[in-house]
């Protein structure tokens, strides 16, 4: 089979491998339909992710059709379309039993992580039966593919974390693919305003057609820190999401916070990030981090049967899987190209 392999810092191919088979019980293998490339995969590339071993297969994403099951599965069924979580949960340990699938002893972040991907025509994904979830019908392919990571990570790391409640100001740093379903979903808790910041001008005003009340560029950091404390009456924002990974993104978070506000880091940072410590203390704020655990995928799925959000439109440019190299070269230039989120089709 084809697939899209890591072949160290700054290298990838596309490749052809052996097709994945079950090995146990608990296992399935599904037929990819359509996958897609998170920043996380670019950060992969970058090296900021050294646990990645030189020819895993990238890829968390997607959403496939069930090829073959193990005897121990009992939840899903050859032929069964199916939404494939990030993140793999065996449902019995430790952690798991705390509703923290993010570390499963037996999972967790683990596709084009530590094991492959699904960036390739077939996937193996252990513990299918608490790793995959059906797709109603009426939701489509497109939006069922934001539901494998992009939305749950901006609800549960970004908004839930952050404690997004009624009358908030909340400032969004990052207005990519997390970014935006970190608005989406913010919107479920009916903050006062949503301010988006960023470089890209174009995805500020994409933005606004997904609920930005406001938008700041930060090109010039201090002075986007000027216009917040400006528009909130010098108080300062209730809840910072970081939803790119950069220290400068950081810093502006914990500069625009006010006296009480939450800082919930949902960006994947390879780098260490200045924490001016001695003037937060006293100023009574929280920062959280954290890797999605999905266990708000089941409620994500309900609310998209409903039509109250529609993440498809977050979906920008479309390629064929032959054509993942150059899908990942308008992906890692997505400013110039315009792009929010990449589907890749395998039919």
């Amino acid at each position: 089979m084809k697939a899209l392999v890591f072949a160290g810092p700054g290298k990838k191919e596309l490749r052809e491998v052996d097709k994945p088979r079950v090995v146990k019980d608990s296992d399935a293998v599904v037929r990819l339909v359509k996958t897609t490339i998170c920043g996380t995969d670019l950060h992969i590339l970058g090296g900021d992710v050294p646990a990645v071993k030189e020819g895993t297969i990238l890829g968390h994403e997607g959403i496939g059709i069930v090829e073959e099951v193990g005897a121990g599965v009992s939840n899903f069924k050859v032929g069964d379309k199916v939404i494939i979580s990030c993140v793999t949960s065996c449902g019995k340990c430790h952690y798991c039993k705390k509703s923290l699938y993010a570390h499963c002893e037996d999972g967790g972040w683990i596709l084009g992580h530590l094991i492959n991907g699904t960036q390739a025509e077939y996937v193996h994904i252990p513990h299918a039966d608490n790793s995959l979830y059906h797709i109603p019908q009426g939701i489509s392919d497109d939006a069922a593919v934001m539901i494998s990571d992009i939305l749950p990570t901006g609800l549960e790391i970004g908004v839930l974390n952050g404690q997004v409640s009624p009358g908030d100001v909340v400032a969004i740093v990052g207005a990519g693919p997390i970014g935006m379903s970190a608005l989406l979903t913010s919107q479920f808790y009916s903050p006062s305003k949503i301010i988006m910041i960023d470089l890209d001008d174009n995805r500020l005003q994409e933005s606004k057609k997904f609920g930005a009340t406001e938008t700041i560029n930060s090109r010039d950091a201090q002075a986007a820190i000027d216009k917040i404390f400006e528009m909130t009456d010098g108080r300062g924002v209730d809840v910072a999401i970081e939803a790119v990974g950069y220290p400068a993104t950081f810093d502006i978070c914990q500069r625009i916070l006010s006296p009480g506000g939450r800082l919930a880091n949902v960006g994947v940072h390879g780098k260490p990030v200045d924490l001016q410590l001695q003037d937060l203390w006293i100023r009574n704020v929280t920062i959280s981090t954290g890797l999605v655990s999905t266990s708000t995928t089941p409620m994500l799925i309900k609310t998209l049967e409903t039509g109250k959000i529609k993440p498809e439109r977050l979906a920008t440019h479309r390629y064929k899987f032959d054509d993942m190299m150059e899908a990942y070269e308008t992906f890692a230039n997505a400013a110039d190209e315009h792009a929010l989120k990449i589907i890749i089709d395998f039919q």
